[in-house]
């Protein structure tokens, strides 16, 4: 995802959800974005089966290894996890309360 795209879903009032690809060495444009994201815009999800994140490489991957992107993603961002956590549930809830 460039930046470009991101900063135009978000004008539209969407989050941006970053999957484990973020961890993937190859993933440079993603990382660069996902580190400048908004933290009251942004979700961590899993793209299971497929793409399971780094250290995960190569098995299906499972919705527990979320932890794993989301301390990817907190360290790319010089944030706590918890802190990553406690926004991204903020806005999980935020953003479904909407279309609930």
């Amino acid at each position: 995802a460039s930046g470009a795209f991101a900063d135009a879903a978000m004008a539209l009032g969407f989050y941006i959800s970053i999957s484990g690809i973020v961890t993937f060495k190859s993933a440079r444009d993603l990382q660069e974005t996902a580190a400048r994201l908004p933290l009251d815009r942004l979700l961590v999800e899993t793209d299971s089966p497929f793409l399971a994140p780094v250290p995960h490489r190569g098995k299906p991957c499972e919705p527990a290894y979320v932890a794993d992107t989301a301390r990817f993603l907190a360290s790319l961002r010089g944030e706590s996890v918890e802190q990553l956590a406690a926004a991204t549930s903020a806005n999980f809830r935020t953003l479904f309360a909407k279309v609930a």
